[in-house]
């Protein structure tokens, strides 16, 4: 059985839909990842801004696995499709609510729920969007574009650090979008 492991780490500073590798990324408890459009402990994903600016940010990492890649028919490397960690070896869409993950030595993040992919992949790869939102044989909506997170516990995060995942105490929620 293969660890999970991070294979990537990505940011931008501006609100792009890719990001760029980075080396590493440095987490911050509450904020996020530093030097990213996303970083604060407020909402800060442009269209929810305009909603409501003081809501609290449960996007502040945004963690994609990498066997989505095997799965999609676009050529996609890690970061482009606007994750800040790229992850293996790892079922990101089946961990509960309130999962987290040990990430390196120090960065510890909290899962907050799924990602609800946009038009914007449609921008970066036309019929991506189909291939990362399908439905279930019972007619439910199942998003595989990732998981957000919130970062309870800061450090930096490479490529090549292990991830080690624990569960949260019943009763256990299912992921939803945020």
């Amino acid at each position: 059985m293969t660890s999970a492991r991070v294979i990537g780490v990505s940011r931008d500073g501006r609100h792009n839909f890719s990001k760029a590798p980075e080396e590493s990324i440095r987490l911050v408890a509450g904020l996020g990842v530093e030097g990213d459009a996303h970083f604060g402990a407020t909402v800060q994903h442009l269209s929810r801004v305009r909603r409501d600016p003081t809501q609290p940010n449960l996007r502040q990492v945004h963690l994609i696995h990498r066997e989505l890649f095997d799965e999609v028919t676009a050529d996609v490397e890690p970061g482009q499709l606007g994750e800040n960690i790229t992850t293996e070896g790892l079922d990101l869409l089946g961990l509960p609510r309130g999962a987290r993950l040990r990430i390196g030595e120090e960065a510890v993040v909290e899962l907050t729920g799924l990602r609800n992919p946009c038009v914007q992949i449609d921008r970066f790869r036309p019929g991506l969007l189909k291939q990362v939102v399908a439905t279930d044989e019972h007619g439910a909506v199942v998003r595989k574009a990732g998981v957000m997170a919130i970062v309870i516990a800061g450090g930096v995060v490479r490529a090549g650090d292990r991830i080690h995942v624990t569960l949260p105490h019943p009763p256990i929620e299912a992921l939803a979008p945020v």
